[in-house]
């Protein structure tokens, strides 16, 4: 999978590339079929202190992108919640297939049933 990692106002140190380059491998395990990752980092002095650090997050996949956005204090646990937010995404997107596979299945099953009676 290809990073693009952009910030603005943060420094980017080598502990924070290897935190989400972790958090994206976690990803892969979910969706193997990611082409893409484009994670944006903000720092914001004139926002609240509760939520200066922004983390955003674009996974590039077949079909429509995932994209997921957060706000908080701590720019660690802002990464977190995205990627978070993310898996959720995957989790809805692979039930959905599976469901529809399904659904498609027991149609097929119930009219061969029906046919035999």
């Amino acid at each position: 999978m290809k990073l693009i990692l952009s910030t603005h106002n943060v420094t980017l140190t080598k502990a924070i590339e290897d935190f989400i380059l972790a958090k994206l491998e976690k990803l892969e395990h979910f969706d193997r079929w990611a082409v893409d990752a484009r994670v944006t980092l903000e720092h914001d002095n004139s926002r609240v202190p509760q939520k200066q650090f922004s983390c955003s997050l674009r996974l590039g996949v077949r079909g429509p992108d995932l994209f997921a956005e957060d706000r908080e204090s701590d720019l660690y646990a802002a990464i977190e919640r995205v990627v978070k937010k993310i898996e959720q995404q995957i989790r809805k997107r692979h039930s959905k297939v599976k469901a529809k596979k399904h659904k498609g299945g027991s149609r097929i099953k119930r009219t061969h049933q029906e046919t035999e009676s």
